[in-house]
């Protein structure tokens, strides 16, 4: 199984210091819909693994949540493509939680989801130094997107980037990569 693990505010959508706690504040970033339809129709399977403090802070219910990620799993349907799962962590930064990215419960859970401890080829995508470090601990070649907090993530935390770690400006033009590699 090819599998794609994308952090979602910052690479899929776009990203508020003040969190998206709508679906008029949930704003795809441009080509990232069809990036994600064109990994979906080239046989990947496609999940989402996404920190979501704003439910524990109380600026947005789980009904909401659920409307921002069915507007995006519409989206992707509309381009042909398909979002194969999504797991997300409610808790605060300071709760004994296993989910929350650094951690990498999220990743255990969609593999779980698969019945498998590990895949043949895995990519985490994210805009952070804590998607990047929740998918190394599972094996999952991590990959940084310049757009949302990944800019600021190259500037304070270069150094401590996961090894092999790549580079991308945005998700569509890491998935070109992934998908002329032939991934």
């Amino acid at each position: 199984m090819k599998l794609v693990i994308l952090d979602r505010d910052g690479v899929i959508n776009q990203d508020s210091d003040a969190y998206v706690k709508s679906c008029e504040e949930w704003i795809p970033l441009p080509g990232s819909i069809e990036a994600i339809a064109q990994l979906s129709l080239a046989g990947f399977r496609v999940c989402v693994a996404t920190n979501q403090s704003g439910l524990a802070r109380g600026y947005f219910t789980e009904e909401t949540l659920d409307a921002m990620h069915s507007k995006m799993l519409e989206l992707v349907a509309l381009h042909g493509g398909r979002i194969d799962h999504i797991e997300w962590c409610p808790h605060l930064p300071h709760h004994d939680c296993l989910c929350r990215k650094p951690l990498p419960g999220l990743i255990d859970r969609i593999l779980g989801h698969y019945e498998q401890e590990e895949v043949e080829e895995c990519w985490m995508i994210g805009d952070s130094l804590r998607d990047l470090e929740a998918g190394a601990a599972r094996g999952c070649h991590p990959i940084l997107v310049r757009t949302g907090k990944g800019e600021r993530t190259l500037a304070d935390k270069r150094e401590q980037l996961p090894q092999g770690t790549r580079i991308f400006s945005d998700l569509s033009e890491a998935v070109d990569s992934i998908l002329s590699e032939g991934g």
